[in-house]
């Protein structure tokens, strides 16, 4: 197996277009690392040039220490995996498997044996007679990572393989997999635009925008302790709140006022990020996870101060939990971030064709809730959960 370093790399198309600005990884031997982002920030044509399939404009390659820059595709030792499967129609899947063997001229009885080891492998064994117009989507799936894996290449590459699958393939595949990944522990960068497979099979996850990566982190450092509004606002599910807030010392204890409500912000917080002393009367991008929105109980004494009162406007029952979709009287956070990520998950508004005024929050209520639409709430916030970021930059305000 080998590691694989990209040392300050550039895309540079001909027309001066640069999908990929200075990207500096590090994936160590037997890793799996997830490049995630959304369309065009440059995360396939990262992985495309680690497989040669893209030039490298600046910038160094090296996988197991030797520079690949100028290495032919074929000669990488790397196996890669489509989102198109890129499956043979008239060959069976066991000739698919074994097409690149025997293009490489390797010995009949190696291949029928590398051939047997992948199928058992991957569950394939009944399928080697059939051809991919028989199999389901996740049967073809496997097949091309089991032509894949029957290499037994130095590097995995995967670009979105699962997002031909429906939602419920999605997540059996998902699984199968980081467990297949974790048994072979061949170092794997795998791509997708989907944050939830990113959190949940990684074992480090890149963040790029726009060409640039923004954060590398386990997923749940990631998640939480984002870097910037943009990371804080595409890693998650419901993604984070975001609301403009002014910082204010009341006493001796500093609180965000939220329009016309204010809320604490935890002394332990402040401890942990001193720098937030030097915004008091500043405007700063107050952040809030679902999670850390509930509703409070009857015998719960939650301080005036670390709570929210509004009207429900949307109920989702997940079975789980309930979804609650309400509104805060102040600004919400207009940024080339947030406006990016509010086009990149396609809708304006998850609420539709309602008005409201203020911004639009998400709370995680109890499955037992009994609040439905048009519902006056009271919403307890953990304080010691704030994220709070610079307007200007879209910075953490941290130290």
């Amino acid at each position: 197996m080998a590691d694989v370093v990209l040392d300050e790399v550039f895309k540079i198309y001909e027309n001066g277009f640069e999908a990929v600005s200075g990207l500096s990884l590090d994936v160590a031997d037997g890793e799996f690392l997830v490049l995630v982002g959304p369309s065009g920030c440059g995360k396939s044509t990262a992985l495309r040039m680690v497989a040669g399939l893209e030039d490298i404009t600046k910038g160094e390659l090296r996988i197991g220490g030797y520079r690949m820059n100028e290495v032919p595709s074929r000669d990488r030792d790397i196996a890669m995996v489509f989102q198109s499967y890129a499956l043979y129609p008239h060959m069976t899947v066991e000739d698919n498997i074994s097409f690149g063997l025997r293009l490489r001229r390797m010995a009949k009885d190696e291949i029928a044996k590398r051939v047997h080891r992948s199928s058992t492998t991957l569950g394939l064994t009944e399928l080697l007679d059939r051809k991919p117009g028989m199999l389901s989507g996740g049967q073809r799936q496997r097949v091309a990572m089991g032509r894949a894996i029957v290499r037994d290449p130095q590097v995995f590459l995967m670009d979105e393989p699962l997002s031909n699958l429906d939602a419920k393939l999605r997540v059996q595949m998902r699984s199968d997999i980081q467990a297949l990944q974790q048994e072979l522990g061949v170092t794997t960068i795998y791509v997708t635009h989907d944050q939830i497979e990113a959190m949940t099979m990684g074992d480090r996850v890149a963040v790029m925008r726009k060409g640039i990566l923004l954060q590398v982190d386990a997923p749940q450092r990631l998640y939480d302790d984002p870097d910037n509004i943009f990371v804080a606002g595409f890693i998650g599910s419901p993604p984070m709140n975001l609301v403009q807030g002014l910082i204010a010392d009341v006493a001796g204890g500093l609180v965000v006022r939220l329009g016309d409500q204010s809320l604490a912000v935890d002394d332990a917080l402040v401890a942990a990020r001193p720098a937030i002393r030097s915004y008091i009367g500043r405007t700063v991008a107050v952040g809030i996870r679902s999670e850390d929105l509930s509703q409070p109980g009857p015998h719960d004494d939650v301080p005036e101060d670390r709570r929210l009162r509004s009207t429900a406007l949307l109920t989702e029952a997940l079975g789980s939990e309930i979804v609650v979709h309400f509104a805060v009287q102040a600004s919400p956070v207009e940024t080339d971030d947030t406006r990016e990520l509010r086009a990149d998950s396609g809708a304006g508004d998850a609420i539709g064709a309602l008005e409201i005024q203020g911004t639009k929050f998400v709370a995680s209520f109890s499955p037992r809730s009994t609040v439905r639409p048009g519902d006056a709430i009271e919403v307890a916030v953990d304080t010691s959960r704030l994220y709070l970021f610079d307007l200007d930059t879209g910075a953490a305000i941290r130290a």
